[in-house]
């Protein structure tokens, strides 16, 4: 999706239909919920069958490393991201004040939300154009994140 998203928005953009550059990130962020919860149903599963937090990590990079998802952020309860690619210590806040587009995804762990999808926009950490989609835990409250770079996207 990588280079899809970028091929596809670029060519909508460039002909000038900014309803179908929303309806081309509509259905990026429906694609990426799709993955978001494989990547749920993954680590539930790894996690039951005993396999270690840096089994788990590894394995997500490989599919990371091979798929069209950039980044993943996988949250204990606390919100703490435990599994990750970016090599980032990263804690999602729950006060908007403190993080405004992260605290969204809070909601999946307090169980308001099972889903979260977030338009492309600079992110918090290095103001990159980044779109971000997550999911609840399928098996105890997390966040499950994954993200896409979307320069593209943010030119509407």
């Amino acid at each position: 999706m990588k280079l899809l998203a970028r091929a596809v928005c670029t060519l909508v953009l460039a002909a000038g239909l900014p309803a179908q550059a929303a309806d081309c990130e509509a259905t990026i962020g429906k694609y990426m919920i799709g993955q978001a919860l494989l990547a749920a149903n993954y680590v539930a599963a790894a996690e039951k069958a005993g396999m270690k937090p840096a089994e788990i990590n590894a394995a997500l990079r490989d599919i990371a490393a091979n798929s069209p998802i950039e980044e993943f952020w996988i949250t204990d309860a606390s919100g703490r991201a435990y599994l990750t690619n970016t090599g980032i210590d990263f804690t999602f806040n729950r006060d908007p004040a403190k993080q405004p587009q992260a605290s969204a995804f809070w909601r999946l762990i307090a169980g308001t939300a099972s889903v979260v999808v977030q338009p492309a926009q600079k992110r918090e950490i290095d103001n990159r154009v980044f779109k971000y989609v997550g999911v609840a835990g399928v098996d105890k409250p997390r966040i499950v994140q994954v993200g896409v770079s979307a320069e593209n996207l943010a030119c509407k």
